[in-house]
């Protein structure tokens, strides 16, 4: 009996040790190039391909769709007559498929007449592999546009279009939707883009060079700041950063590949660098980087300083620079790196900078995503990502509250073994002149010799 105890103990014991120290996301294969992750709160939705049978938006929310080759799919928004909408689409092609020149998706919304106010593309040029690309459209109110301003059912409308040659495989779709603030009381904004504003590239950042690693979306995008930040990518594989960039400031950023003394081989259009505005609206795209296993680099054009009258510029990379708060950085480098150079991860640099002092918001009250407040700032200066950073606290907590209940549950089970031991050291002995315990007792398998309820063991 004393044996049995002893084993369930220890057996239980063991169980509890591992339910504290098995926390969830620990088991992944690291030398995997991760895949694209979706934000945690994405609600499923399915676009129609009927108009009048499209599902409907809410603002503020994250949704995860799904689009065929050659696929035209509908969503509703539901406006009044002031407010400013963006609807974003992460194209998501699955990994190992094959992507040609001008695949991608078309994104617009329309009014109930059918009258688009506005669209964007995302198109996989030169640089032809699978990778998220992103794209946004948006209505906006104008006192002078007499298109897409009444208030009533607006659709959002997504095309895929993919050559013969490509994977006919679906593609998912990350989609969301952000209202913008409305802008101050009294105020008066610019109604033209600046024509002029610094282009000149900031010299290199002199901090000290530190590791980041960047994350696999834009939802679990590695923050940063102004410096140097070192990392790796392994072909096909894409990083997501993200900085934070206030009214009137300017990014820049270039990227960086090491050598690698595997290969001397050519490859054209080996990495990609692309930046998108808070609303995942598309900014811009770096020139491809060619490799030729000899050290490399590429850097985004000069973009103007973040304001609101840049929406008014006909330049769609001038445009898309009109909010402040997150920017992010994607970096892909192509599949067709590892037939030369192997499946191992090259050093990748990444420098940023964020020149310019920031200036107040044009919005009234909290501006969400449209903004950079100074929990931004301290993410920035950690390392850390929004989502990450919760987790973090949360799988500390769950990690601290598991070990605790484990410890207790060991301890708990420890005092039931002392009693158990205890039970049968002092249980009346069997009566004199038997031949050992009356019939019924213990090791019968029935109960004890003495008094008392049944005793379960």
């Amino acid at each position: 009996m004393r044996q049995r105890n002893r084993g369930r103990v220890a057996l239980v014991a063991v169980a509890a040790m591992c339910a504290a120290v098995a926390l969830p996301g620990q088991a992944y294969a690291a030398a995997e190039p991760a895949a694209y992750t979706f934000d945690p709160g994405a609600k499923k939705v399915s676009g129609a391909e009927v108009s009048t049978e499209a599902s409907a938006l809410t603002p503020g929310s994250v949704y995860k769709s799904s689009i065929k080759r050659g696929g035209k799919l509908y969503y509703r928004l539901d406006l009044d007559e002031k407010t400013n909408a963006y609807v974003s689409a992460v194209a998501v092609p699955k990994g190992g498929g094959q992507v040609a020149y001008g695949d991608g998706i078309t994104v617009s919304i329309r009014d109930s007449a059918d009258r688009q106010c506005s669209s964007e593309d995302a198109r996989f040029e030169s640089a032809e592999f699978p990778r998220p690309i992103a794209a946004y459209a948006h209505r906006i109110t104008e006192k002078d546009s007499s298109t897409c301003q009444e208030a009533g059912t607006y659709n959002v409308l997504i095309e895929r279009e993919s050559k013969a040659t490509s994977a006919s495989d679906e593609w998912d779709l990350e989609l969301r939707y952000e209202s913008e603030p409305q802008l101050k009381s009294g105020g008066s904004m610019p109604t033209q883009a600046p024509k002029n504003w610094p282009s000149a590239s900031p010299p290199p950042p002199t901090a000290a060079p530190q590791k980041r690693s960047g994350g696999t979306s834009y939802s679990n995008a590695t923050s940063l700041e102004t410096g140097e930040w070192h990392d790796s990518i392994a072909p096909g594989q894409t990083r997501f950063y993200q900085v934070p960039v206030g009214w009137g400031q300017q990014i820049f950023a270039s990227a960086y590949l090491s050598n690698n003394d595997a290969s001397t081989e050519y490859i054209g259009n080996a990495l990609a660098l692309a930046l998108d505005n808070p609303a995942h609206g598309h900014v811009d795209d770096a020139s491809p980087l060619s490799y030729s296993g000899k050290p490399a680099s590429v850097s985004l054009d000069p973009l103007p300083p973040v304001a609101y009258e840049n929406r008014y510029d006909f330049n769609s990379s001038v445009s898309a620079m009109r909010f402040a708060g997150w920017y992010y950085l994607s970096v892909s480098l192509s599949p067709k790196v590892a037939k030369s150079y192997g499946d191992k991860a090259i050093s990748l640099i990444l420098k940023i900078n964020v020149k310019g002092k920031a200036e107040k918001s044009p919005y009234t009250g909290d501006a969400g995503i449209f903004s950079v407040t100074q929990d931004d700032k301290d993410m920035a200066r950690s390392g850390r990502s929004g989502p990450g950073a919760a987790k973090s606290d949360t799988m500390r907590t769950v990690g601290v509250t598991g070990i605790g209940a484990g410890v207790v549950l060991v301890l708990g089970l420890g005092v039931w073994t002392l009693l158990a031991r205890r039970r049968v050291v002092t249980a009346p002995a069997a009566p004199i002149g038997s031949n050992g315990p009356v019939a019924g007792g213990p090791a019968g398998g029935g109960q004890p010799p003495y008094g008392g309820p049944p005793q379960t063991w």
